[in-house]
């Protein structure tokens, strides 16, 4: 190899590794500030000591998190609410893609235009709005039937359910599909779900692991100003809600960080995971002649 060459190549790796260190800095900061107690947290938060597993290290943090909140109902809540939401959003968002996209049907474009939209609204200027539908929408539970969604999970899964940016993936996944696929299966006398099923679906093994990524870091991380306004009750209570916990009375600074561990593990397990089936998905799908 050609001494420029080597030498481009050697500083296109350090820029990377710095660029990666940047973004990895808040996670070992949070990591190593777990064991500390909080007198020497807040010390060594002035020096290079916080990115350091130097000092007085111990699980009491830990330890004295899961005694101070309930943090694996936490938990479960959390993982339960995405899990569901994020399959929920997977299965009628690729419908409504393959709608949108192999069917033909009067006013497609001007809906699709309108989805699209949506993506201009925040979350905050509907917030109240949806608070009071779901205030006043009936439902049928194993306790009966009643009225107003509050104090339950399906008020923190259903409305996040649909959203533009993963039906778009779909849409945009989906054009670049060949036709002849469909045409083929049509022509066979497979029906529209048959080939949604049989021929889109097992081709669209890379975007289905982006949004389910971007679903589920979506729905992991904003659990906390819908949950404020629906949940009440510490039974469906959320992870976010939980940081709560440890601002009363006294702030914990260890505690916190402790918590913040906990509940990052999830994120990077899932993504992790989700990583390499997007990875081997792009690997395996393809067109033979």
């Amino acid at each position: 190899m050609p001494a420029h060459k080597f030498v481009r190549l050697v500083l296109k790796y350090v820029l990377l590794a710095w660029i990666a260190l940047i973004f990895i800095f808040p996670i070992v900061f949070m990591v190593i500030s777990s064991f500390k107690p909080d007198l020497q947290l807040l010390r060594d938060s002035a020096s290079l000591r916080a990115f350091l597993p130097v000092g007085d290290l111990s699980l009491e943090n830990y330890s004295a998190a899961f005694d101070r909140a309930p943090i694996r109902l936490f938990m479960f809540n959390s993982v339960f609410i995405t899990a569901v939401t994020v399959c929920l959003s997977l299965l009628l968002s690729s419908l409504a893609a393959f709608s949108f996209v192999f069917l033909q049907w009067f006013g497609r474009s001007v809906l699709m235009a309108v989805i699209l939209a949506t993506f201009i609204v925040p979350f905050e200027t509907i917030a109240v709005p949806l608070l009071l539908i779901v205030n006043n929408l009936p439902w049928l539970g194993l306790d009966g039937f009643k009225t107003g969604w509050l104090n339950s999970y399906h008020v923190q899964i259903i409305p996040f359910i649909a959203d533009a940016l993963t039906i778009f993936l779909f849409v945009q996944y989906f054009r670049d599909l060949p036709t002849e696929l469909v045409e083929a299966a049509r022509i066979d006398g497979a029906t529209w779900f048959q080939v949604y099923r049989r021929v889109i679906i097992p081709l669209s093994g890379p975007v289905i692991a982006t949004a389910a990524i971007l679903k589920f870091l979506v729905m992991y991380n904003n659990q906390l100003l819908w949950p404020i306004m629906v949940v009440q009750e510490e039974t469906y209570r959320p992870v976010m809600l939980g940081l709560q916990y440890f601002f009363q009375l006294n702030t914990a600074w260890g505690e916190i960080m402790a918590y913040l561990t906990i509940i990052t593990l999830p994120v990077l397990a899932f993504y992790l995971v989700l990583q390499r089936a997007f990875i081997a998905s792009i690997a395996s799908t393809g067109i033979k002649g």
